[in-house]
């Protein structure tokens, strides 16, 4: 009987739980610190024909992560962007569970990969409260994106949001789960299937 677990989060139950708490010394297993949620942002308020670029960005995305985006509204009106207060310029995706998972597996062993001149990952782009944020220049990094029929490029923001309190905990945490940061010496516990 073949399991429906994804491979990221056996591996982070199994694997990664028990080397955090032998290396940075937690005394119960809840202080671990985990993945909360994944939240994917694309704007597309720049464009000139901003209606068709946004519904082709909705559905690329919902292509890359299995789940309708929403639609997001201009807080407040620019005069030079030609924006208007309300104005529908973007679209996000927030992933949680199963499914935020299964497009981490497909993010660091599909995509990550495809990357031109990839060297790895900036251990800048972490804030105070250990979140991660990477831009995403060009969508078709993604396998499940058809190059063939693609009509523009779709450029966007993956926040990657989870409890560790401080950078190094969160660090600690990506890194044994195999992200690929510039300068990580530590080899990363979760392997590619």
């Amino acid at each position: 009987m073949k399991s429906n677990v994804p491979k990221f989060l056996k591996a982070y139950r199994e694997v990664v739980v028990p080397y955090l708490i032998e290396k940075n010394g937690y005394k119960n297993i809840h202080e671990v610190p985990k993945i909360v949620k994944i939240t994917l942002n694309c704007c597309m308020g720049s464009s000139g024909d901003i209606k068709v670029a946004l519904e082709e960005a909705a559905k690329e995305m919902a292509l890359i992560t299995g789940q309708k985006p929403v639609k997001t509204r201009a807080k407040k009106s620019i005069s030079n962007f030609k924006l208007r207060k309300g104005q529908e310029i973007g679209c996000k995706v927030t992933l949680r569970g199963e499914r935020m998972y299964e497009f981490l597996e497909r993010f660091v062993w599909a995509a990550l990969p495809r990357v031109r001149d990839f060297r790895g990952l900036p251990t800048r782009s972490f804030d105070a409260q250990g979140n991660y944020t990477i831009g995403v220049k060009d969508h078709t990094i993604f396998p499940e994106v058809d190059i063939e029929n693609l009509k523009r490029n779709i450029g966007f923001d993956i926040t990657i949001v989870t409890t560790a309190k401080t950078k190094k905990e969160a660090i600690d945490l990506l890194s044994s789960m195999g992200f690929p940061f510039i300068g990580e010496k530590s080899k990363p516990l979760v392997l590619s299937a």
